[in-house]
């Protein structure tokens, strides 16, 4: 099972809200998913949240992450570095 990190679409109309789930890459987009790894508002500034070490254990683990997901995990590593 190919498992990819990727959004996973909520929220109302016109309002969307996302959750940074890891999920079968067959799986559709607002389908099942394994595993809840954070959340990500676009509507407030791009607020996200990630749990890094979760986000870890799945790279470790094969896991592919989405270009959006990527750039997100990308900047919680820069942000978690910098203190």
């Amino acid at each position: 099972m190919a498992v990819a990190l990727r959004l996973r679409r909520e929220g109302s109309k016109d309002r969307p809200y996302y959750k940074v789930v890891a999920a079968d890459s067959r799986a559709r987009r607002d389908g099942r998913y394994i595993e809840v790894l954070g959340t990500y508002d676009p509507m407030h500034d791009g607020d996200y949240k990630l749990d890094l070490d979760k986000v870890e254990r799945w790279l470790g683990d094969g896991a592919k992450a989405s270009e959006t997901v990527a750039s997100l995990i990308k900047k919680a590593r820069k942000a978690a570095a910098a203190g």
